[in-house]
């Protein structure tokens, strides 16, 4: 019971001064170059630092780039490997397609897919409808999580980016949240392919997935994210580079020339930032119960990741320890025990895993010794509950 109640307490956040060390990883820098959009930004994927901006506060529509949220919600709702079968009214939609037909046996996972690589309406309206029961309430759940992200300029009416009256986003906004959508594995993985295998059909059989992001091909070191067009929005491309470990995420939209403009900004963005890293001198220890020592020594892994930024100081990144009051023992030497939180000018950046610097025994007190023992622990205990 103690252990259960213990369990909820509140993780321990100390602010750990450190200072910053840059990396030498700055690109050459281009001139600025002639964008042809009719919006456009280049952010951090680390700060969110605006890099590049034209009319980026401006809404538009934004055609299938809608599709980034769309498929970030269906990978936060869970159950990505459990088959089911598709709304048959769900998938009854014009444009770009799957393939999906009627009594289709699929995942969530395929249909993320299938948003994310040939840019499948079917798809969208599929995970729409199993996720929320139908079109208008995923589209509900969609600018709820707009407004939790800060998306100011942003107005969801449909889950593929067919338009509806007021549909439609900033630039910076999909930049931002292009940013949250990578955060998540599963996402990165399947916007960085440029072709997939997957099984789904009624029975199911393997079939393949094409991309339409030249950019993977074309653009050293893109990784993503998602194309758009309609009529009314023009060629729209969210897009995300990483080039020497730092990361840029890149939105046009109404753009003619997307492809050649996204490579132009990459240019002249990488020149523009710069890569610091944490420089973790010193670990705090953390309180231990009911092992041969009080104290877990915490290590962290053989790699920090860098942090891409505009003009950061050491006041603008903050370093605090994410971890549990305190560890029970026994404690293996390699365990994660805890995490560095990293964040810039109040928000979020990453998580850095923090792993036990030695092994830590369960104490096994002789005889004479039981009471005092007893004691500590429960003095240790009590310093926590009460």
């Amino acid at each position: 019971m103690t252990k259960r109640i213990l369990s909820v307490i509140a993780a321990v956040m100390l602010i750990i001064a450190q200072p910053l060390y840059v990396l030498d990883a700055r690109c050459e820098g281009a001139e600025v170059p002639e964008v042809s959009a009719k919006a456009a930004v280049v952010i951090s994927a680390d700060t969110g630092e605006i890099v590049y901006e034209k009319n980026c506060r401006e809404k538009l529509p934004m055609a299938s780039t809608t599709k980034i949220m769309t498929a970030l919600l269906c990978i936060e709702s869970g159950g990505l490997d459990v088959p089911f079968v598709v709304d048959s009214e769900a998938i009854k939609v014009e444009g770009s397609s799957m393939g999906l037909q009627e009594g289709d046996i699929v995942t969530k996972y395929a249909l993320c897919c299938g948003m994310l690589l040939p840019s499948g309406n079917d798809a969208a309206n599929a995970a729409a409808v199993r996720i929320a029961g139908s079109i208008p309430a995923f589209a509900e759940l969609m600018n709820e999580k707009a407004r939790a992200l800060g998306l100011s300029h942003t107005f969801f009416v449909t889950p593929s980016g067919l338009e509806g009256e007021g549909h439609g986003s900033s630039a910076y906004d999909m930049a931002i949240l292009a940013r949250e959508a990578l955060k998540q594995p599963v996402f990165r993985e399947i916007c960085s392919k440029k072709s997939m295998k997957l099984c789904f059909g009624n029975p199911p059989y393997e079939r393949w997935l094409k991309n339409t992001n030249k950019l993977l091909s074309t653009c050293e070191g893109v990784y993503g994210v998602k194309t758009g067009f309609t009529d009314e929005a023009g060629r729209c491309l969210v897009s995300a580079c990483e080039r020497g470990g730092m990361r840029l995420i890149c939105v046009t939209l109404n753009d003619r020339n997307d492809w050649q403009d996204h490579s132009s900004l990459y240019d002249f963005g990488f020149g523009k930032v710069r890569l610091v890293k944490p420089e973790v001198k010193q670990l705090p220890e953390l309180d231990a119960v009911g092992g041969e020592a009080d104290k877990l020594k915490l290590r962290c892994g053989d790699d920090i990741p860098g942090i891409t930024v505009v003009d950061a100081s050491a006041e603008d990144l903050a370093l605090r320890l994410i971890a549990s009051p305190f560890v029970y023992a026994p404690v293996k030497e390699g365990e994660e025990a805890a995490s560095l939180r990293v964040s810039f000018k109040g928000r979020n950046i990453v998580d850095i895993p923090l792993f036990s610097a030695e092994n830590i025994n369960v104490y096994v007190p002789d005889k004479e010794d039981d009471e005092g023992t007893l004691k500590k622990i429960i003095s240790k205990l009590r310093k926590y509950l009460f």
